[in-house]
This record gives C-alpha cells, sequence and structure tokens, in this order.
C-alpha cells in the first residue's frame, strides 16, 4: 500500500484562525488537508495531524527561481518560434516576429519568457537538433541583450540547452521530466540552473491516444515525485525545481479538470509549482471556443483557480490579458498595496 498524501484546503481572507498554517509560506493558509490514499476514501483532517515532512512540505516559502522571488504570483510568456505550435504556429515564425512578439509580452508583465523551438503538441514528431537550435537561439541571443526578463529554453535536448545557456537562457523547461535525454539533467546540475519538470504520458506523437490511468491524480504526483528525486539525486537542489503536473500532456478532458480541482497537492513535493492551461483543448471545449487564440478568458478563469490554490507560476500566451487578471486578483484578496509593486 503506497503512502497517505495530503491535499491543503487553502483558503485565503482576515477570516484566517491563530493556528492555521501558512501555504509556502505565503498569504493563502490552510487549517485542514484531505488525506489521499490508494482505494481508500478521501479524509478530512486537521492540518495539525500532518507528519512533520509533509508539513514542512507545505509551509516551507519557495526560494527564487531565476531571480524571481515567489511572494506573488509570476506569469511566463509563451514564445514559440515554430511552424506548427497548436495554437500560434508561425505567428513568431522569423526572427523579428519573435524578438518583436518577446519584448511586447515583458511590456505587458511577463516575468519570464518560454521559448521553444519543437512543437511538443499533440500528434508532432520530434525535429533535429541543429533545427531547434536555429529557430531559439537567435532570439534568445537578441532578448538576453535587449531585457533582463529571464529566458527559459523549452526543450528535452542536452545539445539544445546547452546552446541556449550559452546564449543566455536562465532556467530549463522540459516536458519530458528530463526522461528524453539522459544527458539533460547532468547538464542543468553542472551549470547550476534551475528547472521545470513536467509529467507527460508517452512521446507528444502518441500521448493523447487513449491515455488511462488507476487515479490520476496520485499517479501523476508520483511520477513527479520520483522525476524530483532522480533530478536531486544528480545534484539539482529541490529548491530549484518548478513542477508541472502538464495538463493536456497525455490526459482527457477529465483527467484534466481532475488535476485542475486538486492542483493543491503538488505542493508536497516542496518545490513551486507551475500551470500551463493556456488556450488548451479543454478549454475550447468547456467554454465552447473552437479557436485557440479566443481561449483567453477561460485560460484566465482556470490560471485564477490555480492561484487561489497557492500556484506560483502561469504559463500563458495572452500575457496583458493575464497580467491585468492577476493584479485584479491580488487587489481583491490581499488588497492594492500587494501590486504596488507589479
Amino acid at each position: 500500500m503506497s503512502a497517505p498524501r495530503f491535499r491543503p484546503l487553502v483558503q485565503c481572507g482576515e477570516g484566517r484562525p491563530g493556528g492555521a498554517l501558512p501555504l509556502t509560506g505565503g498569504p493563502l493558509w490552510f487549517t485542514h488537508v484531505e488525506r489521499l490514499e490508494r482505494a481508500m476514501p478521501p479524509r478530512i483532517l486537521p492540518a495539525t495531524d500532518l507528519p512533520a515532512d509533509w508539513r514542512e512540505a507545505l509551509t516551507a516559502p519557495r526560494p527564487a527561481i531565476a531571480g524571481l522571488r515567489l511572494d506573488r504570483p509570476r506569469i511566463m510568456g509563451i514564445l514559440n518560434v515554430t511552424p506548427d505550435s497548436f495554437s500560434d504556429g508561425g505567428v513568431h515564425g522569423d526572427f523579428t516576429a519573435a524578438r518583436q512578439g518577446a519584448l511586447a509580452m515583458v511590456a505587458a508583465g511577463a516575468d519570464m519568457i518560454d521559448i521553444g523551438g519543437e512543437s511538443t503538441r499533440p500528434g508532432s514528431s520530434a525535429i533535429g537538433e541543429a533545427e531547434e537550435i536555429a529557430r531559439a537561439l537567435p532570439v534568445i541571443e537578441a532578448l538576453s541583450q535587449e531585457t533582463r526578463t529571464p529566458i527559459s529554453i523549452d526543450t528535452r535536448k542536452a545539445t539544445v540547452a546547452a546552446a541556449a545557456l550559452d546564449a543566455g537562457a536562465a532556467l530549463v523547461n522540459d516536458v519530458s521530466a528530463f526522461a528524453y535525454d539522459a544527458a539533460l539533467a547532468p547538464l542543468c546540475a553542472a551549470r547550476g540552473v534551475p528547472v521545470c519538470v513536467m509529467h507527460s504520458k508517452g512521446d507528444p506523437k502518441t500521448m493523447q491516444d487513449d491515455p488511462r490511468y488507476d487515479d490520476v491524480l496520485l499517479d501523476v504526483y508520483d511520477a513527479l515525485e520520483e522525476r524530483i528525486a532522480l533530478l536531486v539525486s544528480a545534484g539539482i537542489p529541490r529548491s530549484a525545481i518548478l513542477a508541472d503536473p502538464g495538463i493536456g500532456f497525455g490526459k482527457t478532458h477529465e483527467h484534466n479538470l481532475t488535476l485542475l480541482r486538486s492542483i493543491g497537492l503538488f505542493h508536497g513535493l516542496g518545490c513551486a509549482i507551475l500551470l500551463g492551461v493556456s488556450r488548451k483543448g479543454f478549454i475550447g471545449r468547456f467554454g465552447r471556443e473552437k479557436r485557440a487564440e479566443a481561449r483567453a478568458p477561460g485560460s484566465i478563469a482556470v490560471g485564477l483557480a490555480g492561484l487561489a490554490q497557492g500556484v506560483q507560476v502561469l504559463r500563458v500566451h495572452d500575457v496583458a490579458e493575464t497580467a491585468q487578471a492577476v493584479r485584479l486578483w491580488q487587489a481583491v484578496h490581499f488588497g492594492a498595496e500587494e501590486i504596488a509593486d507589479a
């Protein structure tokens, strides 16, 4: 039988009781947790019943990532320099458009820019390293000279990551959870750079072919826990790891909703959480919008629901709209002074 997991039942507001525990050291708090165990019904317990290791994981402040303090929500802007990404393929396909798009995101409030030269949308195929580097590197080089905003390289390949880091990237975001290329984790450890580890099931070409889980929430949690342990053993500190449950990567629409309802569970990993839902298919289905580029309202709604459970980073296409929504979310919950420096 697997060990129990504990999901904090997150709250905010002025009614915080004296014994409430702070969620990851921030303004959100919890007094109770949901105990989750395979083949057992969930149980609600007082937070005082938490095992010591879980209490520490859920309450410890998350250190800065790539120079960004995580004391307020952060926005990662998506820049796909590819011809075939699911929602914006080709929009930033040439250098000029990519550079202008990235600078516009920075001006609109992006705290980080995530640049990807290979599409990993459902049904996509891998491309060669040289082609991926040729797409991403010129943009990274230019942006690292023109802005101090941290740059993330979205890649599964050590050769691509090394070139991107040399060009000025500050974080490596791997949708394969560092399982695609065995050389990537040691590279990141040697360079001392933070990483984002994302859960996916299968490779992009086949991941949406009838994905199945025994318990999607616990299966994804356990898989991420295993991958994070391997990264830590490779020399990457837990404090330098973002965890992403991989919404839409080897999941049905119902799987996605289950993960989103209980995303607070992933604080138990002891890492900051990144949530990437922007323009994805389940938003199109439940939001009744076939056009990916018109899914900003639904993407923002889901993102704010994630913030309410303590998610620290939102990965989005629509930066200006998301930044405005986040500022209002902060103002409503925590007061206008909380967004003075945003």
